[in-house]
Order: C-alpha cells, then sequence, then structure tokens
C-alpha cells in the first residue's frame, strides 16, 4: 500500500466510528486464553476526543494461585486477588454483560489484540455458566490495523511500544484500565493518520480486519518456518476477533 509522507498527506474527515467508541482489556493468570483466569478487568467508553466519558473496573478472585511471573507484570498478588476480589463468577457475567451492552448498542469495541481477550472471556463465561459472546461485533483492534497500514515497520508492536510511536500516553501499562484506554486512543490516532484508506463504518472496518488478521497469520507463519521455529507443516491460528 502506497502511503504519503505525513507532510504531504490531503486532509480527510476521521471516520465516523471514532466519535463514540467502548474499550475493553483484561490482565490475567497468564496467556492460556483455554485455561486462565481474568484478575482484572476494565470496560469503558471514550469520546471523539479520547476523553473517559464511562468506565468500570474489576478485580476478581481468581480461584486459583496467580503465579508470580503474572503477578509481576499487572502487580495483583495471589493474596490481593483473595483478600480483596469479587467471586469469579460475579466478574465475568458483570464484564460479559458490559461489553454485550455496547455491542448490541452497535458501539465498537476497541480491544489490543482482540483474539486474546474475546477467547479468554469465552472460556472464562463458559466455565461459569454465563451465556458468552461467541461473536464479538463490531470489533476494532489497532494491533490488526496497525500491522495493516505500516506493515513494514520494523520492531515489537507491543501495546507500549505501539501507544509511543503514534504519541498515545500510556502511564500504568498492564493495569487493565490505563491498557484499555490507550488502545482506544491508539485506535483514534490509527483513524487520524489513515483516515484516506479507512471505511467510516465500524462493521466495514471489523470484516477487513477478519482478512488482515488471517494474512497477518499466513505471513508470520511463513516467516516462523523460515527460521525453524514452526514445523512446515504448523500454521498460526489467524481467526480474529475471536478463537
Amino acid at each position: 500500500m502506497e502511503q504519503w509522507q505525513p507532510e504531504t498527506l490531503p486532509l480527510f474527515a476521521t471516520p465516523e466510528w471514532v466519535k463514540v467508541m467502548g474499550v475493553f482489556d483484561l490482565e490475567t493468570t497468564g496467556v492460556d486464553v483455554a485455561n486462565d483466569r481474568i484478575v482484572t478487568a476494565h470496560v469503558g467508553l471514550l469520546d471523539a476526543s479520547g476523553s473517559v466519558i464511562r468506565a468500570r473496573d474489576w478485580l476478581a478472585d481468581p480461584g486459583i494461585p496467580i503465579p508470580d511471573g503474572a503477578a509481576a507484570i499487572h502487580g495483583i498478588s495471589t493474596e490481593v486477588a483473595r483478600r480483596d476480589g469479587a467471586p469469579a463468577a460475579t466478574v465475568v457475567e458483570e464484564v460479559v454483560c458490559a461489553v454485550r451492552e455496547l455491542l448490541d448498542a452497535g458501539i465498537p469495541v476497541v480491544a489490543y489484540n482482540a483474539p486474546y481477550d474475546f477467547s479468554l472471556l469465552k472460556h472464562e463465561a463458559i466455565r461459569h455458566g454465563v451465556p458468552a459472546i461467541l461473536d464479538p461485533f463490531p470489533v476494532i483492534d489497532p494491533l490488526v490495523v496497525d500491522k495493516a497500514y505500516d506493515r513494514w515497520r520494523r520492531g515489537k508492536r507491543t501495546l507500549s511500544v505501539v501507544a509511543a510511536h503514534y504519541a498515545v500516553r500510556l502511564d500504568g501499562a498492564h493495569q487493565a484500565s490505563a491498557d484499555a484506554v490507550a488502545a482506544g486512543r491508539v485506535a483514534q490516532a490509527l483513524a487520524e493518520r489513515f483516515a484516506a484508506w479507512l471505511p467510516d463504518d465500524a462493521r466495514e472496518l471489523h470484516t477487513r480486519q477478519i482478512a488482515w488478521a488471517r494474512a497477518q497469520a499466513a505471513s508470520l507463519t511463513e516467516y516462523f518456518v523460515s527460521i525453524g521455529r514452526l514445523d512446515a507443516d504448523e500454521r498460526l491460528d489467524g481467526s480474529w476477533p475471536i478463537r
């Protein structure tokens, strides 16, 4: 995709979906979406300026020990979660309801690396007998969009790195609220930077991201096979926004 330099880029109206966006993030006991558990969660709403207009946070007792490695990242120990956290089933039900409320209203929900958060939430819902969100729509994943429009940029694509690249402030990385809000503001920065190419409708953007994520997984698979990190018959899962 040909890209103009910022100083020569004509002005385009930013997409309609930046006006009101939901944001969603989980901090967990680990990275296994099928077996790890929610520790903290954030669901909020941003206006067109990136200001928080609604927000809710949760701290759960996940019902299992929180590994030291995970606690070192998000700062919640097993002791703190057991002492101060709400029962996991209650938290899962409330988070599912909060996310579903936004989606049912047609408000796009931003989640950085969406398949992780939405897949883990799905498995938690099934675990606790809560009706799961099986097909979240519409979703905006800044990781997928950034890779699609700036494919060849070198370096990591963690939220911290990408936020810095787009001059989005991120204080308190790996806190669910901070990460969720920063992801939403990165999505807005992407909307401004790539307004010439992004669809105005969040539903159309959702559909495009399905194809982009699949292509990105295929490209990464090819690279990993070439360096011996994957066997020739292995494939990364490019399902999006949930696996």
